[in-house]
């Protein structure tokens, strides 16, 4: 009862004490991104802090009452606010913990949070506990030899810990975190590929999670999100990236993206990457496959949607070295990242390698009937997840990574209960030694 009386004490304290905040810290506390960007804009320091207040970075996070504001801390770090920078006892990482935000928790551990600060000056028990947790898993997949990744469900590690450290701690703060929430995926430990910078090389990248008016495509924002992570650490430059992804990716942004500020920064000697996560859907009377924008509506795709057709036609306009596209959606309309019109039917719709130019080759994430899938443990599309895996495992060529997923992905599918196959077109014979995502 003392240690959980002393942290309601320390957290009534800081709110009352947040009257003294600064504009950057009052809108980092209400998660109000856009006020956040203009502050930041015109100068605000991320990492201010005076005598009486809280930090923006921990004013975002906030406190057990509030939502997780993945946005706002994320937004915080890329701008450059110190994962490690302590308020008095506190490390953003433990206030994390502490206030039992386990998707922030896991972002500031991609960013660079020091488990290690956290666990020596953690407040509770059973934080530290939690903590240590992740560390013996991270140790364990590091010094194993047969280490594939860093589970997202910390839980078969952490579980018993921290149900210990409850037990024998029973009127601690944290006695209601009873289940260890995802931490850490092999893939989010961003890669330094020592990439030399690419200053003509150009990336659109869309993802589709919450439609208007259409159920879900599960993780496609998120995905969207650490595929540009990986493209910057390729070489591409944070100019040459358009992320597109739910609101933001409406009919409209996605036809003025690859329309115009495409062409308008392309160059002879640029190579383009371009990848979608979301809806696919069939166009029952012509059998056209459509990208579906987030004001999309698939019964009148001719006019709300955005066609495979029109995409690759536009993208063979372009002068360019080489074209790139990553589809982690389906077209068929028969279930998964895919929707269909009232009453029409699931459609197969083959790939025409006549529509690509020359210089373009198509990664997808499914062929035929098949639906893109996605897998609530790894919290990824199971496409783009092993995608991502090629890549952080060497894989060079377009060839090397479709010839590399193409198990994984189907082996991971089949546990799913599903039938998944990548497609690549042109044929793999022809794309040997071309299309190189890393230089």
């Amino acid at each position: 009862m003392k240690k959980l009386f002393t942290l309601m004490s320390i957290v009534i304290a800081f709110a009352v004490l947040a009257a003294c905040a600064t504009p950057l810290m009052k809108a980092s506390a209400a998660g109000d991104l856009n006020a956040m960007k203009t502050l930041l804009d015109t100068g605000a320091d991320p990492n201010e802090y005076k005598f009486n207040t809280l930090p923006p970075l921990i004013e975002s996070i906030g406190m057990v009452s509030t939502p997780e504001r993945v946005d706002a801390v994320n937004l915080l770090l890329e701008r450059g606010a110190d994962p490690n920078k302590m308020f008095g006892v506190w490390t953003p990482l433990d206030w994390a913990v502490n206030m039992k935000k386990f998707r922030i928790v896991k972002l500031l551990l991609d960013r660079g949070a020091d488990i290690d600060l956290a666990i020596a000056n953690s407040r509770t028990a059973t934080a530290k506990a939690y903590l240590e947790s992740i560390k013996q898993k991270q140790q364990a997949d590091i010094t194993s030899t047969t280490s594939a990744s860093i589970s997202k469900d910390m839980g078969k590690v952490g579980q018993p810990i921290i149900e210990k450290a409850t037990k024998s701690n029973g009127n601690d703060t944290g006695k209601d975190i009873k289940t260890v929430s995802s931490v850490q995926s092999d893939i989010h430990a961003i890669p330094n590929f020592s990439a030399a910078p690419r200053p003509n090389d150009l990336a659109i990248i869309m993802g589709i999670e919450s439609y208007q008016g259409l159920p879900k495509s599960d993780y496609s924002k998120s995905d969207a999100k650490i595929v540009k992570d990986y493209v910057k650490a390729l070489g591409f430059q944070e100019r040459n990236i358009e992320l597109l992804t739910d609101e933001k990716a409406t009919y409209s942004g996605i036809a003025k993206t690859i329309e115009a500020w495409l062409p308008n920064r392309a160059r002879k000697e640029s190579k383009i990457f371009i990848y979608y996560s979301g809806h696919g859907a069939p166009e029952p009377t012509t059998g056209d496959a459509y990208i579906v924008p987030f004001d999309g509506d698939p019964n009148y795709l001719s006019v709300t949607g955005y066609s495979l057709k029109r995409l690759y036609g536009n993208l063979g306009k372009l002068q360019v070295t080489e074209v790139v596209v990553l589809l982690d959606s389906c077209f068929s309309g028969a279930g998964g990242r895919s929707v269909l019109a009232k009453g029409a039917r699931p459609m197969v719709l083959m790939a025409d390698p006549s529509v690509l130019s020359s210089n373009m080759a198509v990664l997808s994430a499914t062929r035929g009937t098949q639906i893109s899938t996605s897998s609530q443990e790894k919290e990824h599309g199971v496409f783009t997840y092993y995608f991502l895996k090629a890549l952080k495992d060497g894989k060079n060529t377009l060839s090397e990574i479709y010839e590399y997923i193409g198990p994984l992905v189907e082996d991971e599918a089949k546990v799913l209960n599903v039938q998944q196959s990548p497609s690549i077109s042109p044929d793999v014979d022809k794309l040997k030694g071309r299309f190189r995502l890393r230089k």
